[in-house]
């Protein structure tokens, strides 16, 4: 089942002269599929992400979200959609340094209105499944690099999202931490969440399901051949 579908999607900046930053889009993800969006620097990755993280609208084009139209909708349904639906990870995991890891957890789930029962419940469920449960009362200041992006998945997922978005989520990461960061995304993949990663990181685009490359604003499919996990050959359909 499709969960999220951009269709001929486009974002033109009105400066002097208009930016066309996105030009046609057209993206399908299904659940629990992972997908790479790969892509230099200025090709329209970072507007791509806005506008999938309902942070900015398309200028034209459509974009639904669980088979609802959300290319226009007020800022109140943004905030709802973001806080229920999606979950977000970034290259830097913006952990809250003075906060314990549970509270950085915590905090994130309060959007959702739960209950602080309820939250302290889910806290220590998630905390468990990225391996933090030992780290809990420890501040997010004496965290290593690969822990703080743990506890970044841990706080994405932690309100169970449909999506989870990252953006360069392994960039700064060597390739224990990378690889269990990408093992968290497989385990999310498996409960039917799509993944959808923002990333030029070759060993993120080798784990992905299917490598959407976006060239000037333009995404040309890319079919990957799989056995074993391993990536055998590549075909690019523009």
């Amino acid at each position: 089942m499709s969960l999220m579908v951009l269709s001929e999607v486009t974002k033109t900046y009105d400066v002097d002269p208009p930016v066309e930053a996105l030009r046609g889009v057209d993206l399908d993800v299904c659940e629990g599929e992972r997908v790479a969006v790969l892509g230099r620097s200025g090709s329209g990755k970072s507007t791509l992400l806005n506008i999938v993280g309902l942070l900015d609208e398309p200028t034209s084009g459509t974009y639904s979200l669980a088979g609802e139209d959300v290319s226009r909708v007020g800022d109140r349904v943004r905030d709802r959609l973001r806080a229920t639906m999606l979950g977000f990870v970034f290259q830097e995991s913006h952990v809250l340094g003075h906060r314990t890891v549970e509270e950085n957890v915590s905090l994130g789930l309060m959007a959702a209105g739960l209950a602080r029962d309820v939250r302290a419940s889910m806290v220590t469920e998630v905390l468990g499944r990225v391996g933090l449960t030992h780290r809990a009362t420890t501040p997010g200041r004496l965290l290593s690099g690969g822990e703080k992006q743990r506890l970044a998945v841990a706080r994405a997922v932690a309100p169970s999202p449909r999506v989870l978005l990252a953006d360069e989520p392994t960039g700064n990461l060597d390739d224990v931490n990378a690889r269990g960061v990408l093992d968290l995304f497989d385990e999310q993949a498996a409960r039917g969440v799509a993944v959808v990663v923002i990333t030029h990181d070759a060993r993120t685009a080798a784990w992905a399901d299917r490598r959407p490359d976006l060239v000037d604003g333009r995404i040309e499919h890319r079919a990957i051949t799989r056995v074993r996990g391993s990536v055998l050959g590549e075909r690019a359909d523009a």
